[in-house]
């Protein structure tokens, strides 16, 4: 299981109509992260700036499978005009790089 942590950014006077969309995403859509390996993804929102911790089997080939994905395509409609960027799920990013864990140096 995977740890990513990612962020994004908000369109200025964005942030209420994307907690709006959040308060509930689609049962399709969560049936769909589900198959596609996501155990959780968890949103934190400061102002514009939204922090992601995506629980996931495999992140790459969870945005893979998810890039074509017609239920997604309709979702990534209502999320990117709210952000500063689209997220077209096309990268092959890993997330932001990790720098330290309590766990990994006491456990070890």
């Amino acid at each position: 299981m995977q740890r990513i942590l990612t962020r994004t950014r908000l369109r200025a006077g964005s942030e209420a109509a994307y907690e709006r969309v959040h308060a509930s995403v689609p049962p399709e859509l969560a049936a769909r992260l589900r198959r596609a390996g996501v155990r959780d993804w968890t949103i934190w929102r400061d102002g514009q700036d939204l922090v992601h911790l995506v629980e996931v089997e495999d992140y790459r080939a969870m945005r893979k499978a998810l890039a074509d994905d017609p239920v997604n395509a309709e979702w990534q409609a209502v999320v990117n005009p709210l952000l500063e960027a689209d997220d077209d799920y096309s990268g092959s990013d890993d997330g932001l790089p990790r720098v330290w864990s309590l766990a990994d140096q006491v456990d070890a």
